[in-house]
């Protein structure tokens, strides 16, 4: 029985990650966090475990760490999960090119996966997108679009900044130089090598990219 615990089991992928671990057999909810002050810390899981404030508080119970939360406690785990040696999943999004950087150095340590998005179907686009935007060529303006719930705090999304990424490696141009976040007011023409990246917040959309 694999024992894992879901950090930030109060949003919305958290509390379904839960949820799953309980339909899944051979998977065990050994407990889980939620951030400070928060009306869940303390009440208990149906599995009997309070909900903590801090991860060192019961990291020892688990084999494995499944974080959706923010860049700073998602690195805060890490930190934890590398000390107590304990394997990890992460899914947070909206790191900053420092904060990856340092992560991917923790990550190094310990078994983990680490995504903007966990779908296969997301993974397989990523790479289907880069082959088309390599094969297409300079002739073709690249635009992305992502539309999201109104709940969500990172702009762009993960998924979007990764689906970048992967184009902008494939056609060899540096995202930071070429990225361009929406556009207001005189803009003049849009460069050749530009890589736009536009985002749109509203209702419970769930999540699409284009």
């Amino acid at each position: 029985m694999t024992r894992i615990i879901v950090t930030g089991i109060g949003g919305r992928m958290g509390s379904r990650i839960a949820d799953i671990i309980r339909e899944t057999q051979g998977l065990t909810l050994a407990g889980a966090t939620e951030a400070p002050g928060s009306f869940a810390v303390g009440t208990l899981l149906p599995e009997g475990h309070p909900i903590v404030d801090d991860l060192a508080k019961n990291i020892e119970r688990a084999e494995v760490v499944i974080d959706f939360t923010s860049p700073a406690a998602a690195l805060r785990h890490a930190e934890l999960a590398v000390q107590h040696g304990k394997a990890m999943v992460i899914g947070t999004t909206g790191f900053s090119a420092a904060e990856r950087e340092k992560l991917s150095g923790l990550l190094q340590k310990i078994p983990s996966v680490f995504s903007s998005n966990m779908s296969i179907g997301m993974n397989v686009m990523f790479k289907l997108a880069a082959e088309a935007a390599r094969h297409l060529g300079p002739g073709y303006d690249i635009e992305i679009f992502e539309a999201h719930h109104r709940h969500k705090k990172d702009a762009p999304s993960g998924t979007a900044l990764t689906l970048a990424e992967e184009i902008a490696q494939a056609v060899g141009r540096d995202l930071a130089q070429v990225a361009k976040y929406q556009r207001y007011g005189q803009t003049g023409e849009r460069s050749a090598q530009e890589i736009g990246i536009q985002t749109i917040r509203g209702g419970d959309i769930v999540g699409d990219h284009t």
